[in-house]
């Protein structure tokens, strides 16, 4: 959870730098590493990227799945060139999607936090 944080505060940095395509991976990535926090903490499996389908196995309500499906969609043609047909990552995010994805993975991983405190209180 402390790796989730830290790259979430990464993804704050490089919005705020101009950097909107690598603050939304890093927002997917937060979110992600947030997930398989859970998921190793309850012993349940953590391969795959998609923050959706990963919350979902780990029987997260509807709501938070539906806000994963914002930052899924940065996980790849937000870091590879090719991934379009014109152009580089770069040239397709702005603030606005960054402030999207950031505030996405700083839900999921209250979410998360929550869930995992849920346990713990149990």
């Amino acid at each position: 959870m402390k790796h989730a944080v830290r790259t979430l505060k990464s993804a704050v940095n490089d919005s705020s730098s101009g950097f909107y395509s690598w603050a939304c991976f890093k927002a997917q990535q937060a979110s992600e590493f947030s997930v398989e926090a859970y998921l190793r903490g309850v012993g349940m499996n953590t391969s795959g990227h998609a923050v959706s389908l990963l919350l979902q196995n780990a029987g997260f309500d509807k709501n938070v799945i539906n806000t994963a499906m914002i930052v899924d969609k940065y996980y790849i043609p937000t870091r590879y060139a090719d991934a379009w047909s014109e152009g580089i990552p770069d040239d397709y995010y702005n603030n606005n999607d960054s402030e999207r994805a950031i505030e996405a993975a700083e839900s999921i991983i209250e979410e998360v936090k929550l869930k995992w405190k849920s346990l713990k209180e149990e």
